[in-house]
């Protein structure tokens, strides 16, 4: 059997990345580089004349001059030939990266076997637990217009404070850059406010308004950060994956 790859434009794998997401059903860090035009280079997989599944390339933004595959998707009848069609993708796109997103284990499979130098760029956290943290003196509020200036009148609700007898202690929000319906946490809590559960309480709030919105909690951090695991952590997040980048063997 003869296996190869085609350039497409973004939309003619839009089909195929609708089965990726149900199949994935968790964040994708990823998601967003499809729709920033210029940003990717899309390859339809075939096994002799058959479409198979699809392989994403991005070659802008942080990865100028160097293409790296981000995702890679075949139906599952067709998996027992994911390594010739990896290898494929790989010589038609001339990448030279590979980044997964480790709970997809057929493209982490992929890195293992085709990269080298592998190293972890982000722990990826999915929430499992509801918590009742209540720091004393410690208060959760929606954040004002002034308080995140950057941010649209219509996307404040996703935006909060923590406040310690009325002096703003930390501050967060919900990012939407990802696959619906999940929502990225993020937080910061001032230096003189730290190791008071602020930072845990803070994202406990998020998640409280992440789900009345109708969306689902996410978050990661950097994997020396111990600081942030612990805060998810206390917070209700499991570890559930890693974002891991590698070079392509010769």
């Amino acid at each position: 059997m003869t296996f190869s790859a085609k350039a497409v434009d973004a939309g003619d794998v839009l089909p195929w990345r609708d089965i990726y997401r149900l199949e994935m059903s968790c964040q994708i860090i990823h998601d967003s580089i499809h729709s920033r035009v210029g940003w990717t280079q899309e390859y339809l997989l075939f096994a002799g004349d058959a479409q198979v599944g699809y392989g994403s390339v991005a070659i802008a933004g942080p990865w100028q001059g160097k293409a790296t595959v981000y995702e890679f998707y075949v139906l599952p009848d067709h998996r027992l030939h994911a390594f010739e069609l990896f290898r494929t993708l790989l010589a038609a796109s001339s990448a030279v990266m590979i980044n997964v997103q480790t709970n997809d284990s057929l493209i982490t499979v992929m890195l293992h076997t085709f990269a080298r130098d592998v190293t972890s760029e982000s722990v990826l956290f999915h929430d499992k637990l509801t918590t009742a943290l209540s720091p004393a003196g410690a208060t959760f509020r929606g954040a004002t217009q002034a308080e995140v200036s950057d941010v649209p009148r219509d996307r404040l609700k996703w935006y909060g404070v923590v406040e310690v007898e009325g002096e703003v202690a930390a501050t967060g929000g919900i990012l939407f850059h990802y696959n619906r319906p999940y929502g990225d946490i993020y937080m910061e809590v001032t230096e003189s406010f730290r190791r008071r559960g602020l930072g845990s309480f803070l994202v406990q709030e998020l998640k409280r308004i992440c789900y009345e919105g109708g969306s689902v909690p996410a978050a990661r951090c950097n994997p020396g950060n111990v600081a942030s695991r612990r805060t998810l952590q206390k917070a209700g997040f499991v570890p559930c994956g890693n974002i891991l980048n590698g070079s392509v063997s010769p």
